[in-house]
Order: structure tokens, then C-alpha cells, then sequence
């Protein structure tokens, strides 16, 4: 879910672990190993699921933020940002 429900917690919605992400991707200069940070995401909350983790890249994804090769992944650039084709 995109929008968080008022009683919601937001350190659990998917917008904010998406922009923890890309705050981690900024820090790196190529490609990153998910699991590496799959662990820095996890660790800042308890109650956070690798499923939580793994819904937010696929949101980066599908607005074209973000880059994969194999098990690893960067930030686009500004000028590369590409929606992907739906239909």
C-alpha cells in the first residue's frame, strides 16, 4: 500500500523505506549488493520484514530509480530516470 492509513506506522511503509534506499544508493558509487543493504534497512527497525524491503525496490523499479544486474543495484542518475513500459 502506497498511502499510508492515518494509524499506520510509517516507518514500515514502503515510501519510507524506498527513501531510505535510495539515501543508501547515493552513498555508493556503483552497483551495491542487496543483501547488504537488505541488513542496514532491517537493522534500523525490528518489526521490518525482507518482504517490506523487497515491495519497496520493486516500487523503485517501476518508477525507474533504480538500475539491477544480478544480485546487485544503483541509483539512475537524474538524467537516466526511464519509466519502464507497463503495457
Amino acid at each position: 500500500m502506497i498511502k499510508p492509513n492515518p494509524e499506520s506506522d510509517l516507518s514500515l511503509n514502503i515510501l519510507v523505506i524506498g527513501s531510505e534506499i535510495v539515501d543508501f544508493l547515493k552513498r555508493q558509487d556503483s552497483f551495491t549488493v542487496l543483501e547488504d543493504m537488505l541488513l542496514d534497512i532491517l537493522c534500523k527497525d525490528h518489526r521490518r520484514t525482507p518482504a517490506l524491503f523487497v515491495d519497496a525496490l520493486t516500487f523503485l523499479y517501476t518508477v525507474g530509480l533504480i538500475e539491477q544486474k544480478g544480485y546487485k543495484i544503483k541509483l539512475l542518475k537524474k538524467n537516466d530516470y526511464t519509466q519502464p513500459n507497463l503495457l
